[in-house]
């Protein structure tokens, strides 16, 4: 072990980056937490995280991952478990349908899904393990069921240390297609809104447009004011025409606070369908905790935002 880690340190004062990053991921999962996270933020942020102080949102996130682990959390990220969660707190309508549930993708009964539907594995964040389907009859199923088993072998939790994903159980469920009643938007992606919650307390809307394109973002405060920052992703940029205020914005915000009670940082994601919110995910760790956001200052201006737990 002492060896693998004397060849890290010698790596380090070469190199760093997405190269070094992958050489860990594959290589080095066996280290502890704090050892594994350490190096994955220096290789990825380029510095040092700083344990005892961390000031930045990223530096934070880390922080949550390794001393905030609330055995609730896994209900919440596992994707089919946290409707039932969630339901309890705002109610059903707020659900996307559920249309199956399967142990693995083999099992899958194509017979009972309709024309249009999504599968999702139960355990993946992100896209990972998302499958978007517009017409059955030319869905290439050996492709959709190998890409569903590459997403089985994801470990988010061994891969980047999120704990809440270490017992979510594996599974794949299909949900109902969401799509606008307007035959005019039915090629278009849906916006994703992502609330910034800190302690119950929404501060930012993150917008997601065309995500199968060229994928915008763009931040609004509570009032539906542009804000002069982006992130986490590192290429994507802001749409170059404004989103419109949500007529369920208020809704949306009230719904927020009651997901994210005593919570020290949580994003809550929804989708608006025909003016109608649907609950999309509770995330923890955005980007892992392994983005930043642009200008840079807005790294700390957002880590003050997060109070951490005492």
């Amino acid at each position: 072990m002492m060896s693998k880690i004397a060849t890290i340190v010698k790596l380090l004062k070469e190199d760093r980056g997405e190269f070094m990053a992958s050489i860990l991921l594959y290589f080095f999962t066996f280290l502890p937490d704090k050892v594994y996270l350490t190096l994955m933020f220096r290789f990825r942020i380029g510095y040092w995280i700083n344990w005892k102080n961390p000031k930045t949102f990223s530096e934070k996130l880390q922080w949550l991952k390794l001393y905030n682990r609330c055995p609730e959390y896994t209900k919440m990220v596992d994707k089919y478990a946290v409707k039932e969660y969630v339901a309890a707190i705002i109610g059903e309508e707020y659900i996307i349908p559920t249309l199956g549930v399967w142990e693995t993708p083999e099992e899958i009964d194509w017979n009972s899904l309709p024309n249009k539907f999504v599968l999702k594995t139960t355990h993946s964040g992100g896209s990972t393990g998302v499958i978007i389907c517009k017409d059955k009859a030319s869905l290439d199923k050996k492709e959709v069921i190998n890409k569903l088993n590459k997403s089985y072998k994801k470990c988010i939790y061994k891969e980047l240390r999120e704990w809440p994903y270490k017992h979510v159980p594996k599974r794949i469920i299909a949900e109902t297609y969401l799509e606008e009643s307007n035959l005019l938007q039915t090629d278009c992606d849906l916006i994703d809104y992502k609330f910034y919650s800190f302690d119950g307390n929404p501060v930012y809307c993150q917008v997601i447009r065309n995500r199968r394109g060229l994928e915008t973002i763009d931040f609004y405060d509570l009032e539906w004011n542009h804000m002069p920052f982006v992130g986490l992703n590192p290429v994507a940029k802001n749409g170059t025409i404004p989103v419109a205020k949500p007529i369920c914005l208020f809704e949306m915000i009230d719904i927020c606070r009651k997901l994210s009670v005593n919570i020290p940082f949580s994003r809550i994601d929804f989708y608006v369908v025909n003016n109608r919110i649907y609950f999309g995910e509770i995330t923890f760790y955005p980007a892992s905790g392994l983005g930043e956001f642009t200008p840079k200052e807005w790294n700390i201006k957002m880590g003050n935002l997060l109070g951490l737990p005492l």
